[in-house]
């Protein structure tokens, strides 16, 4: 008998059989997880959670080595546990001996002063007196006010019960840290000023904490998005929190992973967790509603009505997040729809609404945001933005040898003199490919004429042949491979294909269309995100996803939406800007166009539209 398993967040799954082990299973489908004990099961280095989906009963060795809390959360040692059914299985960052390859770096377009909204002002607090009745409060306002001219109306409940230690120790000097009118905390004098701010794709997190008095990088954290276990896209999530009730448990997979990566950048950085007074998040609209537990429900129907559009700021413990007991989270607003505060922090960083001529932004991911900036007359400057569900296949998800980018993903093809050629991540033998490698793949075997227009597979090529009715061409042969098995691009990975890059290119042309425009009118191209970053904007103007223009009006420009929640986090302005472009940006629903099925339609063909 043989059962289906799948890994996430690293996306391998296949069909194995029901006589091996869990960590064997890893083995085949090369997921690398750490095992130094050799499968005794004592060094508690190959722990996974088994989501859904039952297992054999624990052995000794497990109850030895997992907490109680552990046990109940469905976690096991893969050198233990045999699959009894078809499997999800979520793999721990800290099981893996080889992290997945994210994206947090940006190219730092914008230009911002430093002018946080957090201020930081030293006082020392007259004497206590037997004639002075007034409060520890009182007290503390009026030496605000006579020694900064600053008159706080409020201070946060946490820091009220840290006053009276401060106030009666005999020192009476301390820092306050003032927000706004409030009080939301008291510092040491060499205490670091430190923000934190956070960018929550649908497949990965990045987290960056920033020097407040500096704007400068500290320190820079990715990880994937634990919540894939339950859902590769974004309507996945939102059913599980509506069906199953697990908003939830969907929201603190985030916040515990939020939390374990501050801890590890305060831990690099010798810094405790309290010193971080400030965080800006930013996501699309569902990972927004999720990560502060809004009803999602309306998302799930037209007309995908938010909950909220504008800017939040919320207690950061009132979310889960251990930082400054008084500090505040900010996020960004959103725009309609799934468009979320992640569009608006990377148009943001793009200086979107200053940028000149016909700009195109792109955010390409499982949910993709795509903004035209048309600025091309003074008196006619419009930003209008739509979103395309693209789904997981650039992830990976739904291709037969698909994951995502780790050590061994093939993410580069080239077709020379009738043979394939490839580049794996971490210059290993291939276990699988990754999104920019399924790209390349797509368009290198369009140009070859293996692949037609309508994303057949041509049947006469060596290295094509048919499996159980399937027509599927060889890109590594077991020989190459990590774990002897075939790694292929089958006519259904084709299809999905299409389907992804139709979504995107769909989008665009609805976009341009909008405003009267063709693709020569289009001054530059602008590619945000992780995918984004490592994909050869050639392979996707091949194949259609990219209008076809000469590749020097393209720009990628790395993980924008976190350069633009940084520049939220240290700069007033921008956070009155990023108001501005949610409130000035039009939205448009693709689907309720009369002619979105006729333009979805012609753009699944392969190659320049």
């Amino acid at each position: 008998m043989k059962y289906y398993i799948d890994f996430e967040p690293i996306g391998k799954r296949g069909r194995l059989s029901s006589e091996k082990l869990i960590l064997d299973h890893a083995r085949e489908l090369g997921v690398d997880l750490v095992n130094i004990c050799g499968g005794a099961g004592i060094c508690g280095q190959c722990k996974v959670q088994i989501i859904s989906g039952d297992a054999s009963p624990l052995t000794t060795n497990e109850f030895g080595v997992l907490s109680p809390e552990e046990i109940a959360g469905g976690f096991r040692l893969a050198c233990q546990a045999l699959p009894l059914s078809d499997c999800l299985i979520h793999v721990p960052p800290e099981s893996l001996t080889s992290p997945q390859r994210t994206q947090v770096e940006g190219d730092e377009i914008l230009t911002y002063p430093v002018d946080p909204l957090i201020r930081f002002y030293s006082l020392k607090i007259s004497s206590a007196s037997v004639e002075d009745f007034r409060s520890d409060t009182e007290q503390l306002m009026e030496a605000l006010h006579k020694q900064h001219q600053i008159k706080a109306t409020s201070i946060d409940i946490k820091s009220l019960c840290d006053l009276p230690s401060l106030m009666h120790d005999g020192n009476r000097q301390t820092m306050a840290v003032v927000r706004d009118n409030e009080i939301i905390s008291f510092h040491k004098s060499d205490a670091r000023k430190i923000g934190m701010a956070v960018d929550i794709g649908t497949t990965k997190i990045a987290c960056y904490l920033v020097d407040m008095e500096t704007g400068r990088t500290l320190a820079a954290k990715g990880i994937m998005n634990p919540q894939i276990a339950y859902g590769e896209d974004v309507i996945a999530r939102i059913g599980r929190a509506m069906e199953h009730s697990e908003a939830l448990k969907l929201q603190k997979l985030v916040v515990d992973a939020l939390n374990q990566s501050v801890k590890e950048l305060c831990d690099q950085l010798n810094l405790n967790v309290a010193e971080i007074i400030e965080a800006v998040v930013v996501g699309n609209t569902a990972m927004h509603h999720l990560f502060l537990r809004l009803p999602v429900k309306q998302l799930a129907m037209a007309p995908y009505i938010p909950a909220v559009n504008t800017h939040l700021d919320v207690k950061a413990r009132e979310i889960g997040l251990h930082i400054c007991k008084g500090a505040y989270v900010h996020l960004l607003p959103n725009i309609a729809g799934f468009v979320g505060a992640d569009h608006v922090s990377m148009l943001l960083a793009l200086d979107a609404h200053n940028k000149k001529g016909v700009c195109l932004a792109i955010d390409i991911g499982t949910n993709t945001e795509i903004c035209l900036i048309n600025n091309k007359k003074t008196n006619h400057k419009k930003m209008t933005s739509v979103s395309c569900a693209s789904g997981p296949a650039f992830e990976g998800g739904h291709i037969k040898h698909g994951m995502r980018a780790s050590n061994g993903a093939i993410e580069h093809v080239h077709y020379e003199e009738g043979r394939i050629k490839y580049q794996t991540i971490g210059q290993m033998p291939p276990v699988g490919i990754c999104g920019s490698g399924i790209l390349d793949a797509l368009a290198q075997l369009y140009k070859a004429g293996i692949i037609n227009n309508s994303g057949r597979l041509s049947d006469d090529h060596p290295s094509i042949r048919n499996n159980d009715g399937q027509l599927e061409f060889v890109l590594a042969g077991k020989e190459e491979t990590n774990n002897h098995k075939e790694i292929t691009l089958t006519q259904k990975d084709i299809r999905a294909l299409q389907l992804a890059k139709a979504a995107i290119a769909t989008g665009i042309t609805m976009l341009l269309e909008s405003q009267g425009l063709s693709d020569n009118d289009i001054d530059e191209v602008v590619i945000a995100g992780a995918f984004g970053s490592y994909i050869d904007v050639a392979s996707a103007v091949a194949i259609g996803m990219l209008p076809d223009l000469p590749i020097q009006r393209f720009k990628q420009v790395g993980n924008a939406a976190g350069i633009g929640a940084k520049a939220a986090l240290v700069s007033q302005r921008h956070r009155k800007e990023s108001q501005d472009i949610a409130d000035r940006t039009e939205y448009i629903e693709l689907a309720a166009s009369t002619d979105f099925m006729e333009v979805f339609t012609k753009a699944t063909l392969i190659g320049p539209v």
